[in-house]
């Protein structure tokens, strides 16, 4: 428990003070996702490959220039080295994706880290234009192999399904932050090399490229050599079949079941069409931002600026987005910024000022941020382990094929349309050609995103609006509040739900002591006396049953009518038993009770932590394991939670948990003054 409370503090939480600062509930979630060592060994894999990646795009351009030494063909050394990158995408990442459902995928990123680390290497040694742009090629195809394995493997890393949104955090920002940084300013330490020398003659700047080229190698070496022998947990997969390599399909039937699957999955299929819609509208920002950048009256400068807007946007967004998902699901948030990213589009399209561009940009940056970040997120925690590797890699060829033709395409619409002189009341007024390009990638995204939503949406009875002005307030969708009391042992909990319910009404509010639903589960049995209920599965069931029998009777009315609701191991503590003492997956029961309780959670959780030592009715191991479980669910959710000694008398922890929960309701009820109109 280090990780949630100091030991001599009796009461403790992000909650603590109120609605904890965002920045501070960040730091929560983040820090609990860097405890897993092996997401953290694979997160410093992400930094060295990432750094690679980035070092080759200047380390290659660098070394082609010096090998051609016609103006042209220098002018043309990024734009090549670009395109031979991007390339592999299109051709390379279904495969990459039947590669990370079939094989082992810790041996297939060792084998494309040592391959890439060779090529890079070969490049150094073979001096010639011609192979490095073939090697430049094999790179990429190696990259397209390498990102679905690793992608698809990081869920089976986590703890939890809610820890997918942080780790997905954790890597953008290694790879589009801290990395670029590292690889821009490694390669301007190697570049300088000369001049901190006051070394002259010579071909330096061939000399200088090459041994960023070889340093380039090392670095995918090293990742190799690290995936291979301090990351075995790659191996693992998450899989209700958990077929053998031997015992799966042939390859092309892989890639057509993965096809198969996305068709059918409103899910998948939902998803991919919003990323469409999403890289359609990029790529058409792409292709006319330079333009657009003039038809502001602006140059270099105005261009510059307008690429800082939409990264600080992105920024802003994958920092928010945590924030939106706790109070509008997953499935809904990811449409509803795509069409407002398309929305905002529009916006920047009829900007007439520069400082108008520049907010809707930031805007358009902010909502791609907030729908990349939650497509991410939607891919490692709600699509199967064996379907992940084929998901990811289409997402991956969408990017580059959508990019790629949208990027493309939009020049020649430029160059179709041209300028055009329209007159507003008798004033002439010249419209830039990349107005309505813009906005035709703005109703591409709104409709794409639109028909996104109605495919992922699976809460139709509720509407999007007022769902989606309730997370951008920060109100929750129901007028009460839900209290949980969760502990490793129903003595405890039963006492203290009871005794806070009484202080709680002590204070004046309208509480609902919600029963502990297993209480109910003889009347279930009864009512279902014909089933065979001695295995997991069905036990899970009727628990699951229950709970959504107590939900709608008692706890949903209560809430409506704003009480307080307080319940006593409402789902933490069952999900933890059934995990501590079954062989069933804690994703799937926890999958379970989200559909069983229409994924209604606590506002508020109390934990009771009572040492291994304390432990009643049940064997220390058993209860040592529970424990754990519940910790770690609190410590990938701070705000939610509080957690609370459980030791000594039950009157002196209702005093704990008083202290801890009065003052809460008082600070939220001022936070949120309006929260039962």
């Amino acid at each position: 428990m280090t990780e949630i409370q100091d030991a001599d503090t009796p009461v403790t939480g992000a909650g603590q003070a109120g609605q904890a600062q965002s920045s501070v509930s960040t730091v929560h979630r983040l820090r609990s996702v860097l405890a897993i060592r092996p997401f953290r060994r694979l997160w410093l894999v992400t930094y060295l490959c990432s750094v690679g990646d980035w070092l080759s795009l200047l380390a290659l351009t660098g070394l082609v220039s010096t090998m051609m030494k016609s103006y042209e063909w220098q002018s043309f050394a990024l734009p090549l080295v670009v395109l031979t990158q991007l390339l592999p995408g299109i051709l390379f990442a279904p495969i990459g994706g039947v590669l990370a459902d079939k094989f082992d995928r810790r041996k297939v990123m060792v084998v494309c880290d040592v391959l890439r680390g060779s090529l890079f290497i070969s490049i150094a040694l073979v001096g010639s234009p011609i192979w490095l742009f073939v090697a430049n090629f094999l790179v990429g195809c190696c990259a397209m192999l390498w990102i679905p394995a690793k992608e698809s493997a990081v869920p089976n890393l986590l703890r939890r399904p809610d820890q997918v949104e942080s780790a997905n955090q954790l890597g953008l920002v290694m790879t589009y932050g801290i990395s670029t940084i590292s690889g821009f300013g490694l390669y301007s330490l190697i570049s300088g090399i000369p001049g901190y020398l006051n070394l002259q003659g010579g071909n330096l700047e061939f000399t200088v490229a090459t041994i960023a080229v070889v340093i380039n190698g090392l670095l995918y070496f090293t990742s190799a050599a690290l995936v291979a022998t301090r990351l075995p947990e790659l191996s693992g997969r998450i899989s209700a079949n958990r077929k053998k390599d031997e015992d799966k399909p042939g390859f092309v039937a892989m890639f057509r079941e993965g096809l198969k699957f996305a068709g059918k999955t409103p899910l998948v299929r939902g998803l991919l069409i919003g990323m469409i819609g999403a890289f359609a509208a990029a790529g058409v920002v792409i292709g006319t931002a330079k333009l657009y950048a003039l038809s502001l009256l602006g140059g270099a400068s105005t261009f510059g600026l307008l690429f800082v807007a939409v990264f600080l946007g992105l920024a802003v967004g994958m920092a928010t987005a945590p924030r939106l998902a706790q109070r509008l699901a997953y499935n809904r948030l990811f449409g509803v910024t795509i069409v407002l990213a398309g929305i905002s589009l529009a916006l920047v399209a009829l900007a007439p000022h520069l400082w108008i561009a520049l907010l809707t940009v930031a805007l358009v940056g902010a909502c791609a941020g907030v729908a990349f970040l939650t497509g991410l997120t939607i891919v490692g925690s709600q699509v199967q382990d064996d379907m992940r590797g084929r998901t990811v890699a289409l997402i991956q060829t969408l990017l580059k094929v959508v990019l790629f033709g949208a990027s493309g395409g939009a020049p020649l619409l430029l160059t179709l349309l041209q300028k055009r002189q329209v007159s507003v009341f008798g004033h002439p007024m010249e419209v830039d050609a990349s107005r309505p390009v813009m906005l035709g990638g703005a109703v591409i995204a709104i409709v794409l995103g639109l028909v996104a939503y109605r495919q992922m949406d699976d809460r139709r009875e509720e509407r999007v609006l007022s769902s989606l002005f309730a997370a951008i307030r920060g109100r929750r969708h129901t007028k009460g509040m839900l209290i949980a009391v969760e502990g490793d042992t129903r003595e405890d909990t039963s006492v203290q739900a009871r005794r806070l319910a009484a202080a709680l009404r002590a204070e004046g509010l309208d509480v609902l002591l919600a029963a502990d639903p297993e209480h109910d589960e003889r009347r279930l049995r009864t009512m279902l006396s014909s089933a065979e209920l001695a295995g997991v599965r069905a036990q899970a069931l009727v628990a699951a049953a229950v709970r959504a029998d107590v939900v709608e009777r008692q706890v949903r009315p209560a809430l409506e009518e704003g009480s307080v609701v307080v319940m006593e191991r409402y789902v933490d503590s069952p999900l933890a038993h059934f995990t501590a003492t079954s062989s069933l997956e804690h994703q799937e029961l926890e999958g379970l009770v989200d559909w069983a309780t229409g994924r209604l959670r606590p506002d508020l959780t109390i934990l009771l932590d009572r040492p291994v030592a304390d432990g009643k009715r049940i064997g220390p191991e058993h209860h040592w394991r529970v424990q754990r479980l519940l910790s770690e669910m609190a410590a990938s959710d701070p705000d939610r939670y509080v957690v609370v000694e459980a030791d000594g008398d039950a009157d002196e922890v209702a005093d704990r948990v008083r202290s801890a929960v009065v003052p809460l309701l008082a600070t939220r009820k001022r936070a949120v003054p309006e929260a039962a109109v």
